[in-house]
């Protein structure tokens, strides 16, 4: 079993000034955590969905100027990319830790996907009480998914459907204090766990 467990300093790298300050802390302190994550879960995922699916450490190469903000690694079932396609995330912000899968909007089939949950809306209900949403992946804002099943939920998929710009992702947050009293084995499980939730989802979105 691997061994990601999760301190201040991870979290502390998105208040370091500067962007090459940020991106050398980022490098030494956070990727090696995501590349263990990205090892272990593209096999975890492989197995689960009968594709083979590869990780994708964020690298941020296109920035010049501002730090990011947040970091993460992605799996989907294309090794040259993962932004085209629906995908999960374990990732980073200054206040959270998020475990989601993604529809950003770079992918050309959200419009299909959209529609595949809307017409299965039901399934958001199987999903556990501390579940987020969101419709926008460059923000560390979510809504409560169990204060967004009455007309929120509807309304960032038909967003996600119908607006160039639109986006939906679903999961979990771990809270920054939280996260970094949890063991290892703990995070792993509550990783898995959520994974495991979100499966349907993502089986509804492929239209598997």
């Amino acid at each position: 079993m691997i061994e990601v467990q999760w301190t201040q300093s991870d979290f502390d790298v998105f208040t370091i000034e500067g962007l090459d300050h940020r991106m050398d802390a980022l490098k030494t302190i956070v990727r090696p955590k995501f590349e263990a994550l990205g090892n272990h879960f593209s096999g975890y995922f492989s197995a689960k969905t009968g594709e083979e699916f590869f990780a994708h450490v964020a690298k941020h190469a296109r920035r010049t100027i501002n730090p990011p903000k947040d970091s993460w690694v992605a799996f989907a079932p294309y090794k040259r990319g993962y932004k085209s396609l629906p995908h999960f995330q374990i990732g980073l912000w200054n206040s959270h830790l998020f475990i989601v899968v993604a529809i950003i909007y770079e992918a050309p089939q959200k419009a299909v996907m959209a529609n595949r949950l809307l017409n299965s809306i039901e399934a958001f209900h199987e999903l556990p009480d501390d579940f987020i949403i969101s419709g926008d992946h460059m923000s560390p804002e979510a809504i409560p998914l169990k204060d967004a099943l009455d007309g929120k939920l509807n309304e960032l998929l038909v967003r996600l459907r119908d607006v160039k710009k639109g986006e939906f992702l679903v999961g979990r947050h771990i809270p920054r204090e939280q996260c970094i009293n949890l063991s290892s084995e703990e995070f792993l499980n509550i990783t898995e766990d959520t994974f495991e939730k979100l499966l349907p989802i993502y089986e509804i979105i492929t239209g598997k």
